[in-house]
């Protein structure tokens, strides 16, 4: 499913919600653009485990939590957690 994700693509939540914009997938993550980072988080990119990816729809990569969710999911470049 990973090979369907396709740079600028909207990542979503299970619930619709925006979690950010795909960048590029590297690896088995998807790298989100910088301008969807925020606050003590922002001029970086976050990552998302593609194993989080329920599935592909039209221009949307939709995940299996909800956006509320799914940002606590994200991930630094390193692999550590983001410290929300």
């Amino acid at each position: 499913m990973k090979d369907s994700v396709k740079e600028n693509m909207e990542v979503i939540g299970a619930d619709g919600v925006h979690v950010g914009t795909v960048d590029r997938v590297e690896g088995g993550r998807i790298k989100l653009k910088m301008s969807d980072s925020h606050g003590k988080h922002e001029g970086h990119h976050h990552y998302i485990e593609a194993g989080f990816v329920a599935g592909v729809e039209e221009n949307k990569v939709r995940l299996s939590a909800n956006a509320d969710i799914a940002v606590t999911l994200e991930e630094e470049k390193s692999g550590l957690p983001v410290d929300l």
